[in-house]
């Protein structure tokens, strides 16, 4: 089973503008960069991987990418999330790879224990593996073997809509909810939470 991870990554000086009223923008793209980091040292030691497959349109975000050995893809053109993941998505259907696991940078608690999960859940495909949330309305982790099950609907009810979308096409829905997964970083709540579940795991 060959099995690639593709991570989005919005300009880490742009990304997170919802966190513009508690941090400053050096301080959000710090933040960025330091998700980007360790969401790469994650899936770096995971020997289920076979690449990781970071998409950005910022050079640094790349850079940052290969300095942690994942193969890169720049965007071009007017930005749009799930038009460069369906191009990514091409790409590994073009080397033959079995399955494709969408993973934003975004997740601070995110383990390898959690990706694991997420794998293990992808037996017997065709199958759609969704990790939404923890309002379960966005989709935090989207695994599908094989690649181009259901089109990427990344954006406002991303959760409802890939589950949707895999019923339609009659494929194995599993969806798993782990609070690690469960917690992105968006507003400043978000943040409080993750203050509050590190200082629970130390």
């Amino acid at each position: 089973m060959t099995l690639w991870a593709i991570v989005p990554v919005k300009p880490l000086r742009r990304g997170k503008s919802r966190l513009a009223g508690t941090l400053s923008e050096d301080e959000r793209a710090e933040l960025n960069q330091k998700l980007l980091e360790q969401t790469l040292t994650t899936l770096s030691g995971l020997k289920e991987l076979d690449q990781v497959l970071v998409v950005s349109r910022d050079p640094q975000a790349l850079t940052i990418a290969r300095e942690h050995g994942a193969k890169t893809i720049q965007e071009d053109g007017a930005p749009h999330l799930n038009t460069a993941l369906t191009r990514a998505t091409v790409l590994a259907k073009v080397k033959s790879i079995q399955g494709v696991l969408i993973l934003p940078a975004d997740l601070p608690l995110l383990t390898k224990d959690d990706v694991l999960t997420l794998i293990d859940k992808a037996t017997k495909p065709p199958v759609v593996v969704i990790a939404p949330d923890r309002h379960k309305t966005g989709t935090n982790a989207l695994l599908m073997f094989p690649p181009g099950l259901i089109d990427y609907e990344f954006g406002d009810d991303s959760f409802q809509k890939h589950s949707e979308l895999a019923k339609q096409a009659n494929v194995r829905l599993e969806v798993v909810e782990l609070p690690s997964l469960a917690l992105d970083v968006d507003v400043p709540e978000d943040l409080e939470i993750v203050k509050k579940m590190e200082m629970n795991r130390a």
